[in-house]
């Protein structure tokens, strides 16, 4: 009997849709896990993952692939979901991995009084954060801030920064060697992907769309 085709749930980053997604060739059934208002300015990330969660059947073994702040979903996610398997791209595993800048915007509160609407004015900030490359990159991830709500940012930046990484569960990573919004540390990497920025998921695709076939081929996804 042939085994079924993996089934991949696909999570974006911060205010990011399909549109970062579409360079992935991916052998099986993909699912784009579609952001959701926050219910209030304060809903906490395990609920919000629950919601999530909710298109996910519980018993069905899965890859869970969050990018940047999907990450976080993706692992929380996951506690709610005992046959998936994480893989994190451009993310973090754990609170520990917050990079000096965040701690310090943490720390002192400052994410609460610089508006998120801050990369819209300055689009050649953004491009150097993300590491996008001049004409079609910068041209999408450029539309892509452009388009995202300064609510739902507010809300995200806020979770991301706040967030309790308690209990979550183990996550495959795959991190770009030059990423400068969320640099890898000193946590180890299973897939480094050289010359990488926080925008590979379109720059890289092919060597991320290979990494995800050849785990998808190799095993069952599991907890572990």
């Amino acid at each position: 009997m042939a085994a079924s085709p993996p089934v991949f749930y696909l999570i974006p980053g911060l205010g990011a849709d399909e549109r970062v997604l579409q360079f992935l060739h991916l052998r099986g059934e993909v699912h784009l896990l579609h952001w959701l208002a926050p219910e209030t300015p304060d809903e906490s990330l395990p609920h919000y993952a629950a919601r999530l969660a909710a298109s996910v059947p519980v018993e069905q073994a899965c890859w869970l692939v969050g990018i940047s702040f999907g990450g976080l979903l993706a692992l929380e996610v996951a506690k709610l979901r005992p046959q998936a398997q994480v893989v994190l791209i451009s993310s973090l595993a754990n609170t520990r991995q917050l990079p000096p800048l965040l701690r310090l915007a943490r720390a002192t509160r400052l994410y609460r009084v610089v508006p998120p609407q801050l990369l819209k004015l300055a689009p050649r900030l953004a491009q150097w954060f993300f590491g996008a490359k001049n004409g079609k990159e910068y041209t999408l991830l450029h539309q892509i801030i452009g388009d995202t709500d300064p609510v739902f940012a507010q809300w995200a930046i806020a979770r991301l920064l706040g967030w309790d990484s308690t209990g979550v569960g183990r996550a495959i990573r795959i991190h770009g060697t030059y990423d400068r919004l969320l640099p890898a540390g000193t946590a180890p990497v299973d897939y480094p992907i050289a010359g990488g920025g926080h925008f590979m998921i379109v720059s890289h695709a092919a060597q991320i769309s290979s990494i995800l076939n050849r785990l998808a081929a190799a095993e069952e996804p599991q907890k572990g």
